[in-house]
Parts: structure tokens; sequence; C-alpha cells
């Protein structure tokens, strides 16, 4: 039998508000992330999977409602663990453009529409590293999934990047225009302030890019100092935060 693979679990899991009724899944299979188990049944309780096994041994509880997938393989939600929630392909709009010419309005309508596609594709939780120029928009669809205004996966997110001054883009235009920059800059003791500052909008963790791609033929090279870094990963600690970094020459 040809078997085929839904997340109609997801939607489910995945829901972060309360819910009084509880859902009683019987598909053809259940694949437990080990192994596949035909006549297995899972039991949803609120955003919580409460139970899952062999039919005989997970009762249906008054209050469940009982949903048959025929033919169907139920499975745990993905993770994903390096997305960019307000980007969308490059070969659709560069990066330079969704930076400078696209509001962050505009990025967080989109952002919110690719994290349901993201749920719907089957992950359920999401780490965002970084808004990529769109400032805290990753916080507020964070927020809007929580209480059920739009719906998505279990959503982490930095905010702004931190990079050092002069270090990434949008590059190229004359010192004397001001454009948006797709992270934050920061350096030496600043960088304590643009932490917590960011801790402050609701960084999940911290997100660093410890090198970048500005060596002199564009090759990446590192942007921070170690007594730089630490500073950052300290004052993240501080809160209980962990710091994630950009670093290809490590």
């Amino acid at each position: 039998m040809r078997l085929l693979l839904v997340s109609i679990l997801l939607s489910f899991a995945c829901t972060t508000y309360a819910q009084t009724v509880g859902y009683y899944l019987e598909p053809e299979w259940v694949f437990d992330g080990e192994a596949l188990h035909q006549g297995w049944v899972v039991r949803v309780q609120g955003n919580q999977i409460v139970e899952a096994g062999p039919r005989r041994a997970v009762r249906v509880q008054s209050f469940d409602e009982v949903i048959k997938l025929p033919n169907k393989t139920l499975m745990p939600g993905m993770i994903e663990g390096h997305s960019h929630l307000l980007l969308y392909p490059y070969n659709i709009t560069n990066w330079n453009d969704q930076v400078l010419k696209e509001s962050s309005e505009l990025r967080a309508i989109r952002g919110a529409e690719a994290a349901k596609t993201t749920l719907l594709a089957g992950w359920t939780t999401v780490r965002v590293l970084g808004s990529e120029g769109a400032g805290y928009a990753d916080v507020a669809i964070k927020q809007a999934i929580e209480q059920g205004i739009i719906i998505g996966p279990r959503l982490l997110v930095a905010g702004p990047a931190i990079v050092a001054t002069g270090s990434y883009g949008p590059k190229g235009f004359h010192p004397g225009v001001e454009v948006p920059l797709g992270a934050e800059a920061a350096d030496g003791d600043e960088l304590v302030t643009v932490v917590r500052r960011q801790i402050g909008h609701g960084a999940d963790f911290i997100k660093v890019y410890a090198d970048y791609r500005w060596g002199p033929n564009k090759e990446a090279m590192p942007t921070f100092s170690e007594a730089e870094l630490r500073l950052i990963v300290e004052t993240a600690a501080s809160s209980g935060r962990v710091t994630v970094a950009h670093a290809s020459t490590a």
C-alpha cells in the first residue's frame, strides 16, 4: 500500500492557544520518529500529544472528536534550525531590494504567510535566525501565532542579528546616504546595550555575525574581537539566553 505522509497532526500539535476539545486520530499508520506502527492511534489535548499507541490501549474520551484518516500516515512534526521567514527566494527579488525597497509591514505579512506554509509543510518548530532588516517582525509573527490570530509553527526568534560596524549590507552607497541595514550594527561596550535591548524587545536568543564577507577580496573574515564576542555571549547568558553565531571561518 502506498503511504501518504500527511501533516494533519500539525494543526493540532502546534496550536498554542487553549482548547477544551480533544482529538482522537485514527490513521492507517503512525511513525513515531523511529518505527512505523500499524493500528496505532494518537490523542491530542490542547497543544499536547497526550497518548499514542495501539488502539486497544488508547481509549476515546467523552470530549474527544474522532477523526479517521484512512490510508494516511501520521508522523511527528519536524524541527527546522535555521530559517529566515522574512526573506523569500532571491531569484524572485534579490536581497538588497527586499531590505531596501519593501516595507517592514509588507515583509511581516509575507512572513506570516510563510509561517503558515511552513507549518502545513510539516515543520512544527522553527528557529528564525535574524529578521534581515525587518526589525522585530519575527517577534510579532510569533506573538500572533501564540495568540491564535494566525497559524504557524512554534517560533524561536532572534529579532535583528548583530553585526560589526561596516561589515554588513546593503553596501555601495554614497557615504552621506544612510540606508537600512540587514542587521543591527554595534561595537565594543555598546554591544551590552544592544543585546539587552533585543532581549527586551522579545528575542529568544541572540544572533551574531562572527564573520562575514568583508575581506579585501570580499572573502569571509572575522568581524568582532574575541573580547567583543565574549561580551555578547556573557550578556545574553545573564538573562538565560544563548547566542548563535554565523561563523563560516570557524
